[in-house]
């Protein structure tokens, strides 16, 4: 099977990694290995094992200030919510106290929950709101004043560290706000990213007076200071989110949506709260799957396809198969998404879809010689009266006391809506791209809607974030998410899938390679470094294959095999790292 022979070891002395590899039959899985080391440029800090803690996330900045957090006395809750704000200040075209999260915890005592902080709708929107002579324009949703929602992350990082935390609110944002202040040198993909939407961020003078020096985009290793974010941070550490929601930010974002044609104003701040969800459960193989609920698609999905999977012994399968197999089931799944997903205040979303009879039905569509064609959505049962109740980043964190955080946050794509309200330095999202702006026209992802994603006051959109807990014998054991748009879900997917089918290892199970299919369009993509033979094998089963320009960036917390410890993995795909003590 693909990897089942590769190793990552950490060198005693240098703690960088090497790999392993004993002999495996077929050539192409030793291409496969040469061209991500080569593509990828893999190195140190993939991958950590330790007693007492662990943190994985998309920088080592933020996995070092949760890790300060954790040795300080702090439990996983805390160390979360610094990672979550330090990222917004070193990875701030991902996520941001300007964007949303979902953040599933699992408590010592065994209690589960799920804290939507996803972003919501003006009280000004409409339904036709980007609508110009009949036809969806994706500029107005995607950049400027009328792409953001109110933002979600600090209501829900607040939320948690005052409930269920440990240490002081202004002992896990002041680290942030110092960091904001000293300035970090840049990576080279941030720096990436920063030059591709250079142009977008120009058009705002608050954005280029952050992210431009001498008219161009900083380079990768120069330096970001962002005095004026440090300054916010400062005003939260001693006020608390009430000087966001209900003070100088709302008013500044308000008196800038004002001049600018936008329709955020202080009074749709002061009444955004976050939400506590009801997870999602199912078992899978043995294993207990804790997901998150609408207004996430993910959790929904991950579990469904989940459940068609358990008629099959992917183990048993040979390469081709399962992953033909694995993309039926994808294609089942974002079929349903595209109907029946919304936020549960607005849109009846069927418990249905999670449940393990319709699974059975969905995988009996299932051909194992070729591709099914898939033209509409499924029904799932009782869909009238059993509903759900009313770019991006991941990272997770666990401690010796059973304490688990898996947490997804987002601005959307690259920094948002471009803008950032001047004098504060804090980058809006464009979430409102991820309403449906006009039933069966795609957003930026691609991904089509229904009425049920429409767009309403007040209303939180559709996600793909996709926090995940698993856990066995009632004990919790792997925290995972990803990054990436729809591809979080299948991200999520494969990787449960390689973790508790195949049996890889945490390293192994992020570096495979990862293919996506979303109904819409009905393409399977896939990275570059699948090998040819298996494509071949696809395309005789009747799939249109189309590479994939980027992937999906995971991170993960798991227990040792033997129980005595954590072990943590970071995507070799990002510069992300992690790290325990």
């Amino acid at each position: 099977m693909l990897w089942s022979r590769i190793k990552m070891v950490v060198h005693p002395r240098t703690k960088f990694f090497r790999w392993t590899l004993t002999p495996c039959p077929s050539v192409w899985r030793w291409i496969v290995v040469a061209l991500l080391v080569v593509s990828f440029g893999w190195v140190g800090g993939v991958s950590a094992a330790d007693t007492r803690g662990m943190v994985s996330s998309g920088h080592p900045l933020a996995t070092a200030a949760g890790l300060d957090v954790l040795k300080s006395g702090g439990n996983a809750i805390d160390a979360a919510v610094a990672v979550g704000l330090t990222l917004g200040v070193v990875d701030v075209c991902n996520s941001g106290i300007g964007g949303g999260c979902l953040m599933l915890i699992h408590l010592a005592n065994g209690k589960l929950v799920a804290i939507d902080g996803r972003e919501t709708a003006p009280a000004a929107a409409t339904r036709d709101m980007f609508i110009r002579d009949g036809r969806a324009v994706p500029a107005l949703s995607q950049t400027g004043a009328l792409a953001s929602g109110v933002p979600g992350e600090l209501a829900a990082f607040e939320y948690a560290a005052k409930r269920f935390g440990k240490k002081q609110w202004r002992e896990l944002v002041q680290p942030a706000a110092d960091l904001a202040e000293q300035g970090f040198a840049l990576q080279r993909g941030y720096a990436a990213r920063l030059q591709a939407e250079a142009a977008d961020l120009a058009q705002f003078e608050a954005s280029r007076a952050v992210f431009f020096r001498e008219g161009r985009p900083l380079r990768g290793g120069e330096i970001l200071r962002q005095p004026d974010l440090a300054a916010t941070y400062r005003a939260i550490a001693e006020q608390g989110s009430r000087w966001f929601y209900r003070g100088p930010f709302a008013r500044a974002a308000e008196q800038w949506m004002r001049d600018n044609g936008g329709l955020l104003t202080a009074a749709d701040f002061a009444k955004y709260r976050c939400r506590i969800r009801e997870p999602i459960i199912t078992t899978y193989r043995g294993y207990t799957i804790i997901s998150f609920p609408p207004p996430s698609s993910g959790g929904v999905h991950v579990a469904q396809m989940l459940n068609i999977l358990e008629h099959f012994d992917l183990k048993a399968l040979d390469e081709a198969t399962r992953v033909h197999v694995l993309t039926e089931a994808m294609k089942l799944a974002f079929a349903d998404r595209a109907h029946w997903l919304g936020d549960p205040a607005f849109a009846r979303v069927p418990r249905g879809l999670v449940s393990k009879s319709y699974a059975a039905t969905l995988a009996g569509r299932i051909r194992l010689d070729r591709a099914t064609e898939v033209p509409t959505h499924g029904l799932p049962p009782n869909w009238r009266r059993d509903v759900f109740k009313k770019h991006t980043t991941h990272f997770s964190v666990a401690d010796a006391d059973n304490n688990w955080v898996a947490c997804t946050a987002t601005v959307n794509t690259s920094f948002g809506s471009k803008v950032v309200i001047p004098g504060t330095g804090v980058v809006l999202n464009n979430e409102m791209d991820d309403f449906s702006a006009q039933p069966g026209v795609a957003n930026y992802f691609g991904l089509v809607g229904a009425e049920a994603n429409a767009i309403a006051p007040g209303k939180r959109p559709l996600s793909s974030m996709s926090p995940t807990l698993v856990l066995r014998d009632g004990q919790p054991i792997l925290s995972l998410g990803a990054a990436g748009g729809p591809k979080i879900i299948t991200a999520v997917l494969l990787e449960l899938v390689c973790l508790l089918d195949l049996g890889f290892s945490p390293e192994a199970a992020l570096a495979a390679p990862r293919f996506h299919h979303q109904w819409s369009p009905a393409e399977l993509m896939f990275e570059r470094q699948l090998p040819e033979p298996l494509q071949a094998a696809l395309i005789e089963r009747g799939h249109r294959l189309r590479p994939l320009s980027s992937g999906s960036v995971s991170h993960l917390v798991a227990r040792s095999a033997d129980g005595r410890s954590f072990v943590g993995a970071a995507d070799p795909r990002s510069g992300g790292q992690a790290a325990g003590w």
